[in-house]
């Protein structure tokens, strides 16, 4: 159990390069190309941006990313994203999250408690510049010319861009946010 536990960290910590400056900026320009966030941008209280996520496993997996929060277009903060999953899965892969904050009671619950997602919360998926959208909890499935309708849950909304790689996965998990005011 250890080996594997230690392989899969290795694996995240291969597929996630360290974060430079525009990287940051550059992940929200993509995400901002996206019909379906747009809105989100325009009227969220605050955001968190992991420009890359690692994601990766055999049996067990898991994911890291680090990422910055923005209140009012302003840096306030670092985040870190750990995830465990259990299940059916295979493969690695990098994305892009980015989550949005309705309001500061959303913002106060992320900033200030020990914030997770359960299993419940999932992201919309966007594929910037492809011809298909999926989205999950909280948004309808779309393709094409079609418009994907995205919703806060809990205050809450998350998207998510695929980067690279391959992963077969039908597992179980969470993701756990550590957040530090800068």
């Amino acid at each position: 159990m250890k080996k594997i536990l230690a392989l899969i960290a290795l694996l995240c910590a291969v597929i996630a390069t360290p974060v430079h400056a525009d990287e940051y900026e550059d992940a929200v320009a993509k995400f901002r190309e996206s019909p379906a966030v747009q809105p989100f941008f325009n009227n969220a209280y605050a955001y968190a941006i992991f420009p890359t996520v690692g994601k990766g496993g055999v049996g067990i997996g898991g994911a890291y990313g680090t990422g910055r929060v923005y209140r009012s277009g302003s840096y306030v903060g670092d985040v870190w994203l750990a995830q465990v999953t259990i299940g059916w899965q295979l493969g690695g892969q990098t994305f892009s999250e980015l989550i949005f904050f309705k309001d500061k009671e959303a913002f106060d619950w992320f900033t200030h408690d020990s914030f997770s997602f359960d299993a419940q919360m999932s992201a919309v998926a966007i594929a910037v510049g492809g011809s298909a959208q999926a989205g999950t909890t909280g948004a309808s499935a779309g393709a094409a010319n079609r418009h994907v309708n995205a919703q806060y849950l809990n205050g809450v909304a998350v998207f998510s861009m695929l980067k690279g790689g391959l992963m077969y996965e039908a597992s179980l998990g969470g993701q756990k946010f550590t957040y530090t005011a800068r």
